[in-house]
């Protein structure tokens, strides 16, 4: 299984009164996400499902992809690990799932899931971390498949 975890891309700070969920994307995050979207869009078959937290922010990288999507509760900014990988259904899913969230969350599924010690990693914002599992002589693995940063592409 493919899992794409996609950190939304760079946000309004959030003004007095409003609602976290509200923050919409800067100029710069719009940008970052189309051209994250661009890249992800030339590597994902078609059958690939995207889940995105309800957050404005995310909501709206996901839309630069320029597919269906679905927006989950369960992502939200305060969700966990096995919300995630529940929402993921992972790794049974047959299609490669991409999830537009949030850090810390996204970072400490990525660190339990390459099996590292501490609490998370770092994503930057409009980060992806593309992540595949695999059986190799009798064990489940999970390979690092792509790191990639809106600077870089």
């Amino acid at each position: 299984m493919d899992l794409i975890l996609w950190r939304h891309a760079e946000a309004e700070d959030a003004r007095e009164g409003q609602d976290d969920l509200e923050r919409a994307l800067t100029s710069r995050g719009e940008k970052d996400a189309k051209r994250v979207a661009a890249w992800l869009d030339r590597q994902l078959p078609e059958s690939a499902r995207v889940f995105s937290s309800p957050a404005r922010r995310c909501d709206r990288t996901a839309m630069a992809l320029g597919r269906k999507f679905k927006l989950r509760e369960e992502l939200a900014p305060d969700t966990t690990a096995p919300a995630i990988l529940q929402v993921a259904q992972w790794p049974d899913s047959r299609q490669p799932v991409v999830i537009v969230g949030h850090q810390p969350s996204l970072g400490q599924t990525a660190a339990q899931l390459i099996g590292l010690p501490h609490a998370g990693c770092a994503m930057r914002k409009g980060g992806v971390w593309w992540l595949r599992t695999r059986e190799r002589d009798g064990h489940v693995q999970t390979l690092v498949w792509a790191v990639v940063t809106p600077e870089v592409i």
